[in-house]
């Protein structure tokens, strides 16, 4: 390089440098202040008796002054940050994506960068998190969170009077800041956006390297002016950010969020059915600061309590668990043995794996549970009798009609367990087998962690379940079905399912469904929940 080259790239630099500081001192500062001026001036004019108020008064109208009617043929533009969702911070869905796609040692790390990001400005905040979220991170775990675990957190979090907005629109285009990847999958599916533009993150193969794309983090007004060209967007929503107000300042319309409505379950665009993922709770700095600080008193409590399920006797179990928060409520009472000499078939809905163990140990007796892909652990570890099927239809009744000359028998016939609030479709085999049908309501409520899973390993779903703090347990024992409503009796099996489900359903105050086993591991997992016996 020249003596000559190397003068002339000194002042280049120094030309890019005051580029910068003008741009993010100057510019922006005297954006503020004009802003404030003409929201002061305006308000003096319209009220000059009440100068010296404190009162202050918005640019934009509030988003409930919004009219609904006739937008269909209009285009919407806004950001998911700070608009359509209600919490202000995307901490908690990087906290998620760490712990639910990562491993629990990069939720830490994350955590403690918390002292850091607090002094950091906006973009070195959001790339610090990028780099520490997905650095090394497998683009097919990020695939399954951005799909099983982060719309219920999305849904729950949803700005209603945004969402009645967006929904009136017949173009939505999202801008931010954050990871594409991150909020694409949610906002199409659920929300039926158009296009997503957001921040591209550099990967290497089939890992992220934790870095931006060489396009950088997406700046909102600048994102749009290179999307729309000359055209200008009908209608603009945003909070009181400087960056949405500039994004505000290029559309037709423009309106202001600036409250929080809750979202209320039954308006969710789509029915959240299922979902995946350890964590029940948002993982906010605090919340999940608490956690960490529980995890060694609660991986003591699980082992303990698993010990007292497995070896104490039944009463001694239920005093002592109930000593260590476990919260089990039995309402109801076992049937009379029945007279033809087989077993009562208890039928129950599916909420963990600790269903008959709950179940047989509220009613102090032993029962067997019939099982479909369970691990060998949770087969050792189960204080129960269980006894794997084969999904060979009759194959499996020939098991249970064994079994139900035994004894008593458990069956959960929606072949899998379900968090929310509705019922699978019930298997009707069961019902082909027994005249004497004992339906029980099984329902269960956590705080920290879920105790199911359909990616991870399924025989730490006890030992999670025992973790929380106050895990509840609720089995409610309905009455026998009348023999004139089974198979005896004359209705066919699918008859008498349906009849159960819509029972049970009624007692939980849940909603019945037709989605299957299969549906479930298909949406959340990729694959049909069906484990593979190793040969030898």
């Amino acid at each position: 390089m020249t003596a000559s080259m190397k003068t002339m790239e000194f002042p280049m630099v120094l030309l890019r440098l005051a580029d910068w500081f003008l741009y993010h001192f100057l510019a922006i500062s005297c954006y503020r202040a004009a802003m404030k001026l003409k929201n002061h001036a305006y308000f003096f004019l319209k009220n000059p008796s009440n100068i010296k108020s404190s009162h202050h008064f918005s640019l934009y109208p509030n988003v409930s002054k919004c009219n609904l009617y006739g937008r269909k043929s209009q285009t919407l533009v806004c950001d998911i940050h700070g608009c359509l969702l209600r919490s202000q911070s995307f901490f908690p869905y990087f906290m998620l994506v760490a712990f639910e796609g990562g491993s629990i040692f990069r939720a830490l790390l994350l955590l403690l960068s918390c002292p850091l990001l607090w002094v950091l400005d906006y973009e070195l905040k959001m790339r610090v998190m990028i780099f520490i979220t997905f650095c090394g991170l497998r683009l097919k775990d990020m695939d399954s969170v951005s799909r099983a675990v982060l719309p219920k957190f999305y849904l729950e979090n949803l700005n209603l009077d945004a969402y009645e907005v967006l929904e009136s629109a017949g173009s939505k285009v999202v801008f931010t800041s954050v990871p594409r990847v991150m909020v694409e999958g949610f906002l199409k599916e659920y929300l039926s956006v158009d296009s997503v533009i957001g921040t591209e993150l550099h990967s290497a193969g089939q890992y992220f390297t934790g870095l931006v794309s060489n396009s950088g983090l997406v700046v909102k007004h600048r994102a749009l002016k290179e999307f729309f060209g000359e055209k200008r967007p009908d209608i603009g929503i945003g909070s009181s950010s400087l960056h949405d107000h500039l994004l505000m300042s290029l559309c037709k319309e423009a309106y202001l969020i600036n409250k929080s409505s809750i979202m209320p379950r039954e308006k969710y665009p789509k029915p959240l059915i299922f979902h995946d993922g350890r964590l029940a709770f948002l993982p906010t700095p605090f919340a999940t600061l608490s956690m960490f600080m529980w995890l060694p008193v609660g991986i003591f409590l699980a082992v303990f309590r698993l010990f007292v399920g497995i070896f104490l006797p039944y009463k001694l179990a239920i005093l002592l668990g109930v000593a260590t928060g476990v919260n089990i409520r039995l309402k109801g009472a076992a049937p009379q043995k029945s007279q033809n000499g087989k077993g009562v078939l208890y039928v129950c809905t599916h909420r963990t794996l600790l269903d008959p163990v709950f179940l047989s140990t509220s009613l102090g007796k032993p029962l067997t549970a019939v099982t479909y892909s369970l691990s060998k652990m949770s087969e050792i570890l189960a204080p129960i009798k269980t006894v794997r099927l084969t999904r060979d239809r009759k194959q499996d009744a020939r098991t249970m009609q064994r079994l139900l000359r035994e004894g008593d028998l458990v069956v959960c016939p929606e072949g899998t367990t379900c968090r929310e609030p509705y019922l699978l479709r019930f298997s009707s085999l069961f019902a082909e087998l027994a005249d004497e049908i004992v339906p029980v309501a099984v329902n269960t409520a956590v705080t920290m962690f879920y105790g199911t899973t359909a990616s991870g390993l399924k025989c730490l779903d006890p030992v999670f379940f025992l973790m929380n703090p106050r895990p509840s347990y609720s089995v409610e024992i309905l009455g026998k079905v009348p023999r004139e409503l089974t198979c005896a009796g004359g209705k066919s099996s699918f008859e008498v399912a349906n009849y159960i489900q819509r029972q049970l359903a009624g007692a939980l105050g849940f909603e019945c469904t037709s989605f299957t086993r299969r549906d479930k591991y298909l949406m959340l997992a990729g694959n049909e929940g069906i484990v593979q016996e190793k040969r030898r």
